[in-house]
């Protein structure tokens, strides 16, 4: 009984202790981490990372020591004759005898060592293999900025979403509380009946936001999960909220940041590209080139009629071999000339493509520094616009109270409250996100 019941502890720890690996509260920080290690497509460019190095490693194996063996065993069904003028063996003349040459059983083992002297195709893969690790490592950080971007608007949508619903929540409780009173004061023969149907219009129109806005909601955390890389329905809390993000993205220094092209990961990649297109012009040039190979083998043959091989007194006869090899082209019809031009080629537009990424990268990021710009300036007026409309919502709220507005004119300003309200929450998640975007143009991530 003792036992069971250390059975079940241990499990019940392995089981909580497992569930304890996914966090279940994030601020964006933590999100980014999680996500950069457990997101799908950043893991899968961390195994195309381990992928090239290992294709680098069997590119340099080719030219180092190549070493194989083989063992062959051969059987006579039925042995095959030859025909021998019997003469020779003192018989008669134009008659043949049959005769067999070899034994009916035989083993070959043979020990073979190739090494390549020079090739110049070896020598432009081994460069090829660095450069294709090179552009993994480009891939896989080109991935890290993207999913770090695709975080952070997914976070922000969730914090959107949640404003959203308590914005939507405070208003529909304030219009409940006027309907109530405004319907009072009608029962009263006090008030026209259009003024509760233009609230009760209000109140419908706000209820319905609120439904769509919590089923948006959902789907923002879910859309969340899937980025981070954890289970769709997983539950999860945010730690940050949409405001004090919001500040702590308004960094005016980055719109002085220095346009450095080079260290923009889209440029490395382009340029990337352009020394690949140069390794394979000199990959097509190194095929004019002789080839040079060394061998050296080693066998042992055995021959019985019996199958006598593992025994002792079996005779082993052996024998060894070095060779060299030298493999010259001399004519391929012009298809090697052919080949080397259509490189030269290719390499041309891969520097014009290079060029051209130069150029496109300046513009993105003279345009992402203008909407970080815009974003941070739509940002403050959003927020003077949402303060005026509170003002005047209240101040109309209570004309309307005294008689003195009319339910259009309040209705008016309600409506244009509830749109300056989702105004300044698309500001705020608007600074986030362009920061972001400028950040992923320049590569500068800042440090934790």
């Amino acid at each position: 009984m003792s036992k069971k019941i250390t059975f079940i502890f241990i499990l019940l720890y392995s089981i909580v202790g497992f569930s304890q690996e996914i966090p279940n509260r994030f601020s964006l920080q933590e999100a980014i981490d999680y996500a950069l290690e457990h997101n799908r497509t950043a893991k899968n460019a961390s195994r195309d990372i381990a992928a090239a190095e290992k294709q680098k490693w069997e590119t340099t194996a080719t030219g180092l020591p190549q070493i194989s063996a083989s063992i062959d065993y051969n059987k006579w069904l039925q042995q095959q004759l030859a025909l021998i003028p019997a003469q020779f063996f003192d018989g008669n003349p134009g008659e043949f005898v049959e005769i067999a040459f070899g034994t009916k059983q035989s083993i070959n083992a043979t020990v073979i060592v190739n090494q390549k002297i020079f090739d110049g195709s070896y020598l432009v893969g081994l460069q090829s293999a660095k450069v294709f690790l090179d552009i993994s490592k480009n891939a896989k950080e080109k991935t890290d900025l993207e999913v770090r971007k695709a975080v952070i608007n997914a976070y922000g949508n969730v914090l959107l979403a949640e404003e959203s619903v308590k914005i939507l929540e405070r208003n529909i409780a304030v219009l409940q509380k006027n309907l109530d009173e405004t319907t009072k004061i009608y029962e009263n023969g006090l008030e026209e009946e259009e003024s509760v149907e233009q609230l009760q219009i209000t109140l419908s129109g706000v209820q319905s936001n609120l439904s769509n806005t919590s089923r948006l909601k959902t789907l923002a955390y879910q859309m969340l999960n899937i980025t981070i890389g954890i289970d769709l329905n997983t539950a999860i809390s945010l730690t940050d909220n949409l405001e004090s993000l919001t500040a702590k993205n308004m960094v005016l220094s980055l719109l002085d940041a220095d346009e450095n092209i080079e260290n923009t990961i889209d440029y490395k990649i382009a340029s990337n590209d352009k020394v690949s297109k140069e390794l394979l012009l000199k990959l097509e040039k190194s095929k004019a080139l002789p080839t040079l190979d060394a061998f050296i083998n080693a066998a042992y043959d055995g021959y019985n009629d019996n199958f006598k091989f593992l025994q002792k007194q079996q005779d082993w006869l052996g024998s060894s071999l070095l060779g060299i090899k030298m493999n010259i082209p001399i004519f391929s019809s012009l298809g090697r000339s052919a080949s080397t031009q259509r490189a030269k080629i290719n390499l041309e537009k891969s520097k014009d493509d290079l060029t051209e990424t130069e150029q496109k990268l300046k513009l993105q990021i003279a345009s992402a520094k203008s909407d970080y710009q815009f974003a941070i300036e739509d940002y403050e007026n959003k927020k003077q616009n949402l303060n005026l409309a509170q003002r005047i919502e209240q101040k109309n709220q209570t004309k309307f109270f005294e008689g003195i507005a009319s339910s259009f004119e309040l209705r008016q300003a309600q409506t244009q409250l509830y749109s300056s309200q989702q105004d300044f929450l698309q500001a705020m998640i608007d600074v986030i996100n362009k920061k972001a975007e400028l950040e992923t143009v320049l590569n500068e991530i800042p440090k934790n």
